[in-house]
């Protein structure tokens, strides 16, 4: 464990196992509330906002946007009141990173928040955390207090004229919160469904104020850019995706968990020097990066850069940094019926491209897995992903077709051979009647 340790890049867990997030001491003993200092006493607002652009810190949460843009737009937008909002609704299957973060340096992210706020000219922001995450809730509230009672948040913070209050709110479940305007109505007090866009949070957000929404990852390398400076954080990474990566390792490895790389580094060095290579008698099939809502990455391209740019060449989604490594042994119409499952369980029903198409695609793949699939299921498979991935109502729901969309053009000749032959080249499906598979895995008749 040691030498995995030693191994990483860690500037997000750089705190992880060597303080105790219950006491502020230990954080302000680890160089805690410097970087807000220092923007307050020494740089301007706009000073602020460029260091991190230079620095070229993207979105964590899946998208990649230039979290120095979002702030500018914020900044530049005309009103007498701006929010700052940090997304800990991590709903995710396979993703743990933003609870973790959140656990065990709960600081690192109230001090970023702060420092949002100075530099974007608003007063006030919400922590979203989802409701399942308990231990997250006390920490964060208790972190809350004692940055008050310290005289780190609330008013005229180190004696000037900037204050800032901080609200913990509590999701109550469901897999759309996650998306950064069906989040702003939930806390509005709304039902959680995603709002049409344009305009953006950052123009018309939260009670139709101009907002910034982070992601914890996001927010958790703010304060170590200020105290390090934009040129040693962009030595860091690629050129363009600067920085580290939290990645959370499951499925057929023999160290799971979760390790903090720089952008760029490839699959294969994940898998064999941070996750201590494939379970014994195991060959790397397919990973799935990002979740569920993730790209079917194979295994012949497991030497492509984990990073935005590269991923984008390559057509893939690098997603909110789930990494499901599969080995020989998996089924890639069963994987991606769960998924389909998950998502038609998920959906909030309000657009029919997501409502619909999440239901029709698990019948299909669930009919193919029980081997009664239709000639022309795959081209209707094919065509469901690229409707959702372009007509769904928010990126939550453009996501459902990304899997499906990888398992096609990568496995199409192992779907084909479930429908053509009525076999599983990998074993795994059991060739069930529809009704029994229904039951047994989704509990629908």
């Amino acid at each position: 464990m040691n030498d995995l340790l030693a191994k990483q890049t860690r500037i997000v867990l750089r705190r992880v196992g060597k303080t105790d997030p219950e006491k502020i001491e230990y954080y302000l003993a680890y160089d805690g509330y410097k970087a807000l200092e220092k923007a307050i006493k020494q740089l301007t607002p706009m000073e602020v906002i460029e260091e991190i652009s230079r620095s070229g810190l993207r979105g964590r949460g899946g998208a990649g946007f230039p979290t120095g843009t979002k702030w500018k737009y914020v900044r530049s937008s005309q009103s007498d009141q701006r929010y700052i909002v940090c997304n800990a609704d991590e709903s995710e299957p396979g993703a743990f990173k933003d609870r973790l973060i959140l656990e065990n340096d709960p600081h690192s992210i109230i001090e970023a928040m702060i420092i949002a706020g100075y530099a974007c000219g608003a007063t006030e922001g919400f922590i979203y955390i989802r409701g399942e995450y308990k231990l997250c809730q006390e920490r964060v509230r208790l972190a809350l207090q004692k940055a008050q009672e310290f005289g780190f948040l609330g008013e005229n913070i180190f004696g000037g004229d900037f204050s800032f209050h901080i609200h913990l709110h509590v999701g109550a479940g469901g897999y759309v919160c996650g998306e950064e305007t069906a989040l702003i109505e939930s806390i509005e007090g709304k039902r959680a469904e995603p709002r049409r866009r344009p305009p953006y949070p950052t123009t018309s957000g939260l009670w139709g104020k101009p907002t910034v929404v982070n992601n914890v990852e996001t927010l958790a390398n703010v304060a170590p850019i200020l105290l390090n400076g934009a040129e040693w954080y962009q030595k860091i990474g690629t050129e363009k995706s600067k920085g580290t990566k939290v990645f959370t390792l499951l499925g057929h490895v023999q160290q799971r968990g979760f390790i903090e790389v720089p952008m760029g580094t490839t699959m294969r060095e994940i898998v064999d020097e941070f996750a201590g290579g494939m379970l014994p008698g195991s060959t790397m099939k397919l990973a799935m990066t990002g979740g569920s809502s993730g790209s079917i990455v194979p295994a012949s391209l497991q030497d492509v850069p984990l990073a935005y740019e590269a991923f984008q060449e390559a057509g893939i989604f690098l997603g909110s940094g789930s990494l499901l490594i599969c080995d020989q042994s998996t089924c890639i119409v069963d994987l991606v019926r769960v998924v389909f499952n998950f998502f038609s369980k998920e959906s909030c029903g309000r657009c029919a491209p997501c409502r619909i198409g999440s239901r029709k695609g698990r019948e299909i793949l669930t009919r193919i897995a029980a081997g009664e699939g239709r000639h022309d299921d795959v081209d209707n498979l094919a065509w469901f992903a690229s409707h959702l991935t372009e007509g769904a109502n928010c990126g939550l729901g453009n996501a459902i077709g990304i899997p499906l969309g990888g398992a096609i053009k990568y496995f199409r000749e192992e779907i084909e051979a479930h429908i053509e032959e009525r076999r599983c080249p990998a074993d795994a499906c059991r060739m069930q009647p529809v009704q029994t598979l229904q039951a047994e895995r989704y509990g629908v008749r």
